[in-house]
């Protein structure tokens, strides 16, 4: 006989749900989106460290310092420190976001319900999904692009279909992500465990490859283009933020994936030993390889999948594009499709389930990706380039998810002092459809950061975007919070 109510036991700190009809006929609740068992979070430390490295191993990661240096006027030695700063203050809120996923073993959009409010979520989540949709479209444009090279690298004939060869790349990469996605969480914990290996390996080949071919004193000697005299602080400061911009979205969603870890240990180290340094030493490799690729090629190159394919022998070619197809495959699937999967689901759960949430995100992305892959095929010509794209995107959307996070860390650990309904969570009786504390605190920092855009005097606003967007937003919510005397536990609150 089913019960009635839902149950809600401990285990060494974790908790889990024992659905009862009341969340089990709850329009909030599916299978996909329910919170983990405790058996199920069987991710520890080397799970998760093997999960940043495969998704900071990528070939944005690699132009990175590229986009510093050619586009906030850093110089090398500026762009690699801010690499590395963003990546260890993005570990703040990526750990504290983390610890309420695995504490109650919830995804990103559920935990949402608590401080945007049950249909409330879908707003902030949907933002989310927008970004990773985008995200997802360019690895998949790179992706796609390997494949292609991977096949004219075996078929001498592939290498004539030029454009229409990297379409049909596209989409054969496009495929096999959501392939590994549908197939579920664990299917991408091997992926990731598999990968983080090789694509060191890889980085070190790269790194023997280039090293005889540049100087790195005279790499790190040369000038900033900014103008001469001017103020470091600015131009770092800007590209710090577009830095903590590039893993804005996975501080927020970064629930999805801490709901399988063993424990707040596991999650907090997997992320310590994964993300900052792989992030750094990847970044550099690519700072490397595009001074050395001028002796290597004959031309400056700057993303490594087009480097590679100027390599004369067929079988490393061969052999690299299928490392690189793992590499950004692992990162992809990870972190471009986890996310809206959820985030699509949380719209109407008993509808959407991960199957079909899967194949939207695929949708939205080629759709994103459309005008790119017309401009392959040749029917549109176009000057609008994909990496100007990638880099007004990193910090245009880091000012929007700044606040999020900020809203998302003070209702966890201030206002509801780390204890959530969990039951609550998947019914409509306890917290509110709509809590307009998290969308005025939202709201507020969005809107000064658009009317920062057309102000000199408060153009830092938007140049440090995510950090005065969190601040801000984490502030206007506390104090909303404080004055309408909102418990700081519901009345049922485990």
């Amino acid at each position: 006989m089913q019960q009635i109510r839902s149950q809600v036991t401990e285990r060494d700190g974790l908790f889990e749900l024992e659905a009862g009809s009341d969340v089990l006929d709850s329009p909030r609740y599916n299978h996909d989106m329910a919170p983990t068992k405790v058996r199920e979070r069987t991710w520890n430390k080397w799970h998760i460290t093997a999960l940043w490295v495969g998704m900071s191993i990528c070939v944005p990661t690699y132009t990175l310092g590229g986009v510093l240096t050619a586009y906030f006027g850093l110089s090398v030695g500026e762009a690699l420190l801010a690499i590395l700063f963003a990546n260890v203050i993005v570990l703040v809120p990526l750990t504290l976001n983390a610890f309420p996923g695995t504490k109650y073993g919830i995804p990103f959009p559920v935990l949402l319900r608590s401080s945007f409010g049950i249909l409330g979520s879908n707003v902030p989540c949907l933002i989310r999904a927008l970004v990773a949709c985008g995200w997802f479209g360019i690895q998949t444009m790179f992706g796609g692009l390997a494949i292609h090279l991977f096949l004219g690298s075996v078929f001498e004939g592939w290498k004539s279909l030029g454009g229409t060869g990297e379409v049909i790349g596209f989409m054969v990469f496009w495929a096999l992500n959501l392939w590994v996605v549908i197939r579920g969480a664990e299917s991408i914990k091997w992926l990731e465990t598999l990968s983080a290996p090789l694509l060191v390996a890889v980085g070190i080949g790269l790194l023997v490859w280039a090293m005889p071919n540049v100087s790195m004193t005279e790499l790190l000697a040369i000038p900033p283009k900014r103008p001469e005299g001017a103020s470091v602080v600015s131009y770092f400061a800007a590209g710090l933020t577009a830095m903590v911009g590039f893993w804005a979205t996975l501080s927020l969603n970064i629930p999805d994936f801490s709901r399988y870890a063993k424990s707040q240990k596991d999650q907090i180290l997997g992320q310590i030993f994964g993300l900052p340094l792989t992030m750094f030493l990847f970044a550099a490799l690519g700072v490397v390889m595009t001074a050395a690729s001028v002796k290597l090629v004959g031309v400056t190159v700057s993303d490594p999948v087009t480097l590679i394919g100027h390599i004369q022998s067929p079988v490393w070619v061969a052999l690299a594009m299928a490392l690189i197809i793992v590499a950004t495959l692992s990162t992809n699937t990870a972190a471009n499709i986890v996310s809206p999967t959820n985030d699509f689901q949380n719209i109407a759960p008993k509808v959407i389930n991960r199957t079909k949430a899967v194949l939207l995100t695929g949708v939205v992305g080629l759709v994103l990706m459309a005008h790119e892959l017309l401009k392959k095929l040749g029917l549109i010509v176009s000057d609008i380039s994909l990496e100007t794209v990638y880099s007004n995107w990193l910090l245009g959307y880091s000012s929007l998810l700044g606040p999020i996070a900020g809203i998302m860390v003070v209702d966890y650990f201030l206002i509801k002092k780390q204890r959530l309904d969990l039951a609550g969570l998947y019914r409509d009786d306890i917290y509110p459809a709509w809590n307009w504390a998290g969308f005025v605190a939202f709201g507020v920092p969005v809107v000064l950061t658009l009317l920062s855009l057309g102000s000199d005097a408060f153009s830092w606003f938007y140049s440090y975007g995510w950090f005065t967007g969190s601040a801000l937003g984490g502030v206007i919510y506390y104090g909303l919070c404080v004055m309408r005397a909102q418990p700081s536990v519901v009345k049922s609150a485990v």
